[in-house]
Order: structure tokens, then C-alpha cells, then sequence
């Protein structure tokens, strides 16, 4: 009979040892709540205890984590509008304050938290200086400062905020178009130039061609003049040295050529008298007799 009551006692000290017991991951940290209000922190990874049914333990994040912030339109010095968005790393570093601050909501909490004030440091930041600082590479300056006043901001949440990176700085989309088309015009007009440029250099280029061309023309002719003359003058000296030689062959081989030139086949008509001396080799056997040829 006794036993039909022990057995149940020994279940329910058993689970109420195994409910005041609880782990701490080595990435968490740990609070003990009773009744709402913090009785232990626990920051070390291991077990820890905690009155069953009274107290509850609430964990949190001990590793850097990351924020995405949401796009926001910011206007700097020069009146120029920017969507900007950043990318910020925190971690909690004193667990009361920090539920103090945010309450059940947590880490959730925080982030919305840290998000407003991320952006406030961003509007404030980068509204005192000229949109050329801000899309320029080296924006280091301006992001530690973002930092430095998103750290004491966020230091009364009982966090630290480790670095912010500005990760976009794009103009609105509807001034996108309108930039997209200066640079296009710009890049046309740098086009047109060249092209233009490029024209007056084939320009040149052709007219040095054509000069060259009536040059070598030019030098081409007057040789090929001078060797027709030096081979004319060449020809009429063997013709004179032959005639001078056999003037009755040169006389015959002459009036060969010149039957061979006249008597072609076609419709060419010749009126001659019967008498003419174009056809002495054709009336009779013998040549006829030429006129001596003058002593040198």
C-alpha cells in the first residue's frame, strides 16, 4: 500500500529536480526571472538551477549579431537625395539593461530598436556633408562616425553596436533615368568626336594616298616615255643599219608587211590605179629596182 504512494512522491521529486535544472549553451546567455524581476544572471556556459514553478530562465544571444537596415532616403549638404541602407553588427553586453529596455520582446525588439536609431545616425551623418563624400570610395570617416553616434545611442539598451557598413548608396529611382540619360548624351556626344575625328584622319590619310598614287603615276609615265623613246630611237637605228645593208630586202620585207596590214579579210575597200607602186611585187617576178641610197 505504502508503495502505491512512494512510487508517485519519487515521480514528482524526480521532476522537480529535472525542472530546476537548466543549460547554458556556450553561444547563450542566461536570466533567471521570478515573478518578472531578475534574480541571477548567468553568462557562463554550464548548468544552472532555479526554483521550479517560481522561476523561469529566459536565454539570450552571446554571439556579434547582424542588421540589415531598411532603405531610406537621405538628403545631404548639396540637396541631392540618396537611398541609402546599411548593415550594422551588435551584440548584447549587459543582460539586466537589456531587459529592462525591450522587455519580452527581446532580441526582436532590439532590432527594430536599433534599427531607428541606425538610421537616425545615418540621416544625421550624412546630411552634413556633400553627396560627392557620401558615393565616393573611401567613405570610412563617415561610416565610423555613424558608428560612434549609433554606439552611445544604443549603449542605454545594454548593447554595444561593434561597426556599421554602409552597404548602398544609389540615387532615387526616379532621378536614375534622368541621370542614365546625361551620361548616355555624354557618352554619345564623346562618340560623335571620335567618329569626327577619326573621319579627318582618313581624310588625310586618303588625300596622301591619291598624291601618292598621281606621284607614282606620274614617275611610272615619264620612264616608261623615256624607254618607248630609247626603244623607238633603238628600232629606227636597226631599221637604218638594215636598210643601209640590203635596201631591196628591206624594201621587199617592208611591202610584205604592209600587203600583210592592208589585205586583211572584212569589207575594206582600196581605189588604186593599176600602175601603183604598192603592187611592183605583185605584177612582175623581179623586184623593182630601189634608188640608191645616199653615200654617208
Amino acid at each position: 500500500m505504502r508503495m502505491t504512494y512512494i512510487l508517485p512522491g519519487l515521480v514528482l521529486v524526480g521532476a522537480l529536480i529535472l525542472s530546476s535544472v537548466f543549460i547554458v549553451d556556450e553561444r547563450k546567455k542566461a536570466l533567471v526571472l521570478q515573478f518578472g524581476q531578475v534574480k541571477q544572471v548567468v553568462s557562463e556556459p554550464g548548468l544552472g538551477f532555479k526554483i521550479p514553478l517560481i522561476q523561469e530562465v529566459v536565454f539570450y544571444e552571446d554571439r556579434i549579431l547582424g542588421l540589415p537596415t531598411q532603405p531610406i532616403e537621405v538628403t545631404p549638404a548639396d540637396d541631392r537625395r540618396l537611398v541609402v541602407d546599411a548593415f550594422a553588427r551588435w551584440r548584447i553586453t549587459n543582460l539586466v539593461e537589456f531587459r529592462e529596455a525591450v522587455g519580452p520582446g527581446g532580441e526582436d525588439q532590439a532590432r527594430a530598436r536599433l534599427d531607428r536609431i541606425i538610421n537616425a545616425a545615418i540621416r544625421e551623418v550624412l546630411g552634413s556633408v556633400p553627396s560627392q563624400r557620401v558615393l565616393s570610395e573611401d567613405r570610412t570617416a563617415l561610416m565610423n562616425q555613424i558608428r560612434d553616434l549609433a554606439r552611445r545611442e544604443a549603449a542605454s539598451l545594454g548593447v554595444e553596436v561593434i561597426d556599421v557598413r554602409l552597404t548602398r548608396t544609389d540615387l532615387p529611382d526616379q532621378n536614375l533615368e534622368a541621370t542614365f540619360a546625361r551620361m548616355r548624351a555624354e557618352r554619345q556626344r564623346e562618340a560623335a568626336d571620335e567618329i569626327g575625328r577619326g573621319n579627318e584622319a582618313a581624310q588625310r590619310v586618303r588625300a596622301t594616298a591619291d598624291r601618292e598614287v598621281v606621284e607614282v603615276t606620274s614617275e611610272a609615265s615619264k620612264q616608261a616615255e623615256v624607254i618607248r623613246g630609247e626603244a623607238d630611237a633603238q628600232r629606227n637605228k636597226i631599221y637604218a643599219e638594215a636598210f643601209g645593208r640590203d635596201p631591196e630586202f628591206f624594201a621587199f620585207t617592208r611591202s610584205l608587211t604592209s600587203y600583210e596590214r592592208a589585205l586583211q579579210a572584212g569589207n575594206t575597200s582600196m581605189v588604186m590605179e593599176p600602175d601603183s607602186e604598192f603592187f611592183d611585187y605583185l605584177r612582175s617576178e623581179a623586184a623593182p629596182k630601189p634608188a640608191p641610197a645616199p653615200a654617208p
